[in-house]
């Protein structure tokens, strides 16, 4: 039986134990490009004991920003820069990751604590959003998005896998692509915000399209010894019987994903309406992972209100998820790995990862 400390294998790549960083928006770059906020952060992060570490969402095209202040990886300067990132991430023993996406309708924003909203039409900072319909999500985020023509939809799936091979060569070893949260990929798979009567739009088989062809496209130039991987959005929490659709029809892309190369699902949520009724509390999303686990046979993860070490660890025992993925706890604690070791009672293996001063002074007094 696995546990939270114990090592976990996909494809090449070994993680020193089950314990993930979640990609978490920084707000920060300038021109797509990091800088000293993400160095500092991202080395924390590695340092604190993490066995994955995953990169923020980076745009694979400067419209698919979900603000001007994201990262990119639609240029070579953005990639050069990502390349210290990946050193400091690996010096300190963890597995370097990276997320990419396009931020579609819910692009062109301004900062969470500069207003969450649209950015003005006349901001010199803005730019138009585009989306597989036009149709608004709502509420803060009201801009109507530019609806794609089919050879915007070619032109961003290009983007993306020139931006996953410029994440191999900045020497990223997991590739996350983001499949969820109402951006672009996420918005064509649901009919709340896909409207389309094209062969991307109106039944399951034809939302799932874009997301289906991006994967293949990218599955050819990503290695097939490292680990290729989406966080999607399976749930809505509109009402049972469309949530049941929707994870329904989430299994089933997922197949067809698991048959074209796909080798581990982070499972998450759509939000593609600010009308959801989502029913937050503890690991809210634990046992909708694990229902997709059984019913696709995929390594999977979820996030989502895991804040405990015990409660982590029973998710990994009773085999609900295989690698818990944690967000804010981290932010708060970047060690949170090691103070889950003690109140675990984790022998010194859990510590192996530690820089030596760190593993000398915490082992001993602990």
């Amino acid at each position: 039986m696995a546990s939270l400390f114990d090592s976990y294998k996909l494809k090449d790549v070994t993680l020193g134990n089950r314990i993930v960083v979640s990609p978490m928006c920084q707000y920060m770059a300038e021109d797509g490009v990091v800088n000293d906020w993400h160095r500092v952060h991202y080395s924390s992060l590695a340092r604190g004991g993490s066995g994955l570490v995953i990169v923020e969402a980076s745009a694979v095209a400067p419209e698919g920003r979900i603000s001007w202040a994201d990262l990119g990886l639609w240029n070579d300067t953005q990639a050069e820069a990502l390349k210290g990132i990946v050193h400091e991430i690996k010096q300190y023993g963890a597995v370097p990751g990276i997320q990419i996406g396009h931020a579609g309708r819910k692009a062109s924003a301004n900062r969470p604590w500069e207003g969450d909203d649209h950015m003005p039409e006349d901001d010199p900072r803005a730019w138009q959003n585009i989306a597989p319909s036009p149709v608004a999500f709502g509420a803060n985020l009201s801009r109507v998005p530019r609806e794609m023509t089919v050879d915007d939809i070619a032109r961003v799936q290009t983007d993306t896998v020139r931006a996953a091979e410029r994440a191999l060569e900045a020497g990223f070893e997991w590739l996350q692509l983001h499949y969820a949260h109402g951006y672009l990929a996420q918005s064509f798979f649901s009919p709340i915000a896909n409207h389309r009567t094209d062969r991307y739009g109106g039944n399951a088989e034809n939302r799932a399209r874009y997301l289906f062809e991006t994967f293949k496209a990218v599955r050819r130039v990503w290695p097939n010894h490292l680990p290729l991987t989406a966080r999607l959005g399976v749930i809505e929490f509109a009402g049972k019987e469309e949530d049941e659709q929707m994870v329904a029809e989430a299994i089933a892309l997922l197949k067809r994903l698991k048959d074209e190369g796909l080798d581990l699902i982070d499972v998450s949520m759509g939000f593609n309406t600010p009308d959801a009724k989502i029913p937050w509390g503890p690991h809210l999303m634990a046992d909708t992972a694990q229902h997709i686990r059984e019913q696709t046979g995929l390594p999977s993860t979820t996030s989502w209100y895991i804040s405990q070490p015990q409660e982590a660890d029973e998710l990994i025992r009773q085999e609900k998820i295989d690698l818990v993925t944690l967000g804010r706890p981290l932010l708060s604690d970047p060690h949170w790995p090691y103070h889950a070791a003690r109140e675990l009672k984790v022998d010194n293996a859990a510590w192996a990862t530690l820089p030596a001063p760190y593993a000398h002074w915490l082992a001993r007094y602990r």
